[in-house]
């Protein structure tokens, strides 16, 4: 078996319509704020909560390129987001949505759900397209899976069948050494 590692290609893009689902097109991540600190996720689909502030479904606030959490007006009629990622509620813009990378791609921790860890810190990410609308699908690919969980099966089984093979012999040679004492 292998240890787990983290593939950073993108996954299919789903029109979903929502004003606020949000995909990024290329590298990088968006930042959200948990209960353990800042962490990347590519998961885009947000909602406002009471007070206006953009969450995801667990809660975490939606930062912008400033580190803040986004807040959407409740009477805002139309939510837009440019390519660039500035976000606007009805033709005002409210902010820049920000789009980070870690300082160092291998260092970067999966920590729960569709959050990351960056613990050499993040940096801001130039050459991604934010869209509206979208939302990224997995970019796991099932049928290399189902394939890669058999291999580690067959290696388990194999295993297995040593330690009984090794377990038969010990105790064989435990009767021959008993048989003649």
């Amino acid at each position: 078996a292998s240890g787990r590692r983290i593939d950073l290609s993108q996954g299919g893009l789903t029109q979903t319509g929502s004003e606020f689902d949000f995909a990024i097109e290329g590298q990088g991540f968006f930042l959200i704020q948990t209960s353990e600190g800042e962490r990347l996720t590519r998961a885009g689909h947000f909602l406002p909560n009471t007070n206006g502030e953009l969450v995801n479904p667990d809660g975490n606030f939606l930062l912008d390129a400033g580190g803040a959490p986004i807040f959407v007006p409740p009477d805002a009629q139309r939510i837009a987001l440019a390519e660039d990622g500035t976000l606007s509620a009805d033709g005002t813009p409210l902010t820049i949505m920000g789009v980070w990378q870690p300082m160092d791609i291998a260092d970067l921790q999966h920590t729960n759900g569709v959050a990351f860890e960056a613990p050499n810190g993040i940096q801001p990410s130039d050459d991604a397209i934010l869209l509206q609308g979208f939302i990224e699908g997995s970019n796991v690919n099932p049928v290399s899976e189902i394939a890669r969980m058999i291999e580690v099966q067959r290696a388990y089984e194999l295993g297995q069948g040593f330690l009984d093979k090794e377990d038969e012999r010990v105790r064989a040679f435990i009767r021959t050494i008993g048989a003649r004492a």
